[in-house]
C-alpha cells in the first residue's frame, strides 16, 4: 500500500489542483471585493441602512440553492465538471459586469441588486457542487480531504484581503468599481480551466439516468445517519449562523458607527480566524465528528463574546475567534460528506450538502436582518451564538445514540470514549 505523505499543503503536488488553485484565489478575491460592495451599496445608498434589505440580497442569492437542487447535483454528476464549471464561471462573470456598468451608470436601484442576486445564485447553484466535486477529479481520494481544507484555506485567504480592498476602492472610487474588478477576475479562473491537462484527471463513471437524481440523493442519506446528522448541523449552522454580511454591516453601521473601511476591516478579522481554522483542518489527515462538535460549541461561545462585545476592537477580535471556530464545523463536515460518499452519488449528495448549508440562508438571513432591525444588531449575533450551541447539541445526540458516547471521571479528569464503528470512525 502507498504510504500517504503528509503536510499542510501536500495537495499542491498536483498540477492541475495547483493551477487551479491559482485560478481560484484570484476569483474567490474578486468575489470578496464584490460581496462587501454590494452590501454597502444596498446598506448605506439604496436604503436607509435598512438590515433587513441586505438580509433579502443574501435570502435571493442563495434560494436557488433550494429550487434548483433536483438538477444541480445531477449535472455534477452526469456532466463534464470542467466544461460545466467554464460555462458557469463565464455567466458569474457576465453577471458581475452588468451589475458595475448599471451601478457606474448612476441607473442602479435596489430592486436592481435584487435581480442581479437572483440570477448569481441560479448560476452558482449548478457551479458549487460542481466545483466541490471536481476536487477529487483533480487529486484522486487520498488527498482528498486535504485539498478540500486548501480550497476553503483560499476562499477565506480572499476573504482577508477582499473586504479591505473593497473598503479602498468605494472609498476612493465608488462601488461600480469593485463589480468590474471582480468581473476580471473570472478570467483567471477560466484561463486555470483552460490550462489544464485533462488527461491527468482522475477517471470517475458517470451516473446515467436509471440511477436517479434527488430522489435517489435522499434515499441514500436517508439509510446513512451520519450523513443525516450532518446535513442537519449544516442547517442550523448555515441558517442562523452564518449570515455574516447581517451581522457584521449592522454592528458596524448602527452599533460603532464606522464608515467602509471599517467595515472590511471587521470581515477582514473574521478571516484571520477562518484562515487559522482551514489550516489547522488542512493538517488533519481525516476529520472527524467530534472536532465538528468542538467548532459548534466553540462558534456559540464566540459569538456570545461578540454579542457583549463593548468596543470596536474586543468585537473585532471575537469575530476571529468565531472565523477559526467556523473552519471547524465547515470543511471537515465538506470534507466526511465527499470522502464517506459512493463517487457516483457524490454530486447529488454535494447538491443537498450546499442546499442545506446555503440553502438555509433565504430563511435566516430575512429573520436575523429583522431581529437586527427591530431589537438591535446585539440581538441578531446572539442568535448566531444559539446556532452554535443548537448544532453541538444535534452532533452530541448523534455521538450518544449511534457511537455510544462515554463520559467518565478518571483521577479527577474527565475522560471520552467512542464506539470505533461506522463511516465517521474509520
Amino acid at each position: 500500500m502507498r504510504r500517504r505523505e503528509r503536510g499542510v499543503f501536500r495537495a499542491l503536488r498536483n498540477r492541475n489542483f495547483r493551477i487551479w488553485s491559482a485560478g481560484a484565489l484570484v476569483s474567490n478575491l474578486g468575489a470578496w471585493v464584490q460581496r462587501i460592495a454590494q452590501d454597502w451599496l444596498v446598506l448605506t445608498q439604496l436604503t436607509h441602512h435598512d438590515a433587513r434589505a441586505v438580509g433579502v440580497v443574501t435570502a435571493l442569492q442563495f434560494a436557488p440553492q433550494v429550487l434548483l437542487v433536483a438538477w444541480t447535483g445531477s449535472a455534477a454528476d452526469r456532466l463534464d465538471r470542467r466544461r460545466l464549471l467554464m460555462v458557469t464561471q463565464t455567466l458569474m462573470g457576465a453577471l458581475a459586469l452588468g451589475l458595475g456598468l448599471l451601478t457606474l451608470a448612476g441607473v442602479v436601484r435596489a430592486w436592481h441588486v435584487y435581480v442581479f442576486a437572483f440570477l448569481l445564485g441560479c448560476v452558482a447553484a449548478f457551479d458549487a457542487p460542481a466545483r466541490q466535486t471536481f476536487v477529487a477529479d483533480m487529486v484522486g481520494e487520498d488527498d482528498l480531504s486535504n485539498a478540500v481544507a486548501l480550497n476553503s484555506t483560499s476562499f477565506n485567504a480572499s476573504r482577508l484581503i477582499g473586504p479591505a480592498i473593497s473598503g479602498l476602492v468605494i472609498a476612493a472610487v465608488g462601488s461600480g468599481w469593485t463589480f468590474l474588478i471582480n468581473a476580471g477576475s473570472f478570467v483567471a479562473v477560466l484561463a486555470s480551466l483552460l490550462l489544464m491537462r485533462p488527461a491527468a484527471l482522475h477517471p470517475r463513471d458517470r451516473t446515467g439516468r436509471k440511477h436517479g437524481g434527488l430522489i435517489e440523493a435522499l434515499r441514500y442519506v436517508g439509510g446513512r445517519p451520519d450523513l443525516r446528522t450532518l446535513l442537519i448541523m449544516l442547517f442550523l449552522f448555515g441558517a442562523l449562523g452564518l449570515n455574516f454580511p447581517v451581522f457584521i454591516s449592522s454592528m458596524a453601521v448602527t452599533v460603532f458607527h464606522v464608515g467602509a473601511q471599517g467595515f472590511g476591516l471587521l470581515t477582514s478579522a473574521m478571516a484571520v480566524g477562518t484562515v487559522t481554522g482551514a489550516l489547522l483542518a488542512a493538517r488533519r489527515e481525516r476529520p472527524a465528528i467530534p472536532l465538528i462538535v468542538a467548532g459548534a460549541a466553540l462558534f456559540g461561545g464566540g459569538y456570545t463574546l461578540a454579542a457583549l462585545a463593548p468596543s470596536y476592537a474586543l468585537f473585532g477580535a471575537t469575530l476571529a475567534l468565531v472565523g477559526v471556530a467556523s473552519q471547524m464545523v465547515t470543511t471537515p463536515t465538506i470534507s466526511l460528506v465527499q470522502m464517506t460518499t459512493e463517487p457516483a452519488m457524490r454530486g447529488r449528495v454535494v447538491a443537498l450538502l450546499m442546499t442545506i448549508a446555503l440553502g438555509g440562508q433565504p430563511i435566516g438571513a430575512p429573520l436575523v436582518g429583522w431581529i437586527a432591525q427591530t431589537f438591535g444588531p446585539r440581538w441578531a449575533v446572539a442568535v448566531g451564538a444559539l446556532a452554535g450551541f443548537l448544532t453541538a447539541g444535534v452532533g452530541l445526540r448523534y455521538l450518544v445514540r449511534h457511537r455510544r458516547l462515554r463520559v467518565r471521571l478518571v483521577s479527577r479528569r474527565l475522560r471520552f470514549s467512542l464506539d470505533s464503528g461506522g463511516p465517521l470512525a474509520r
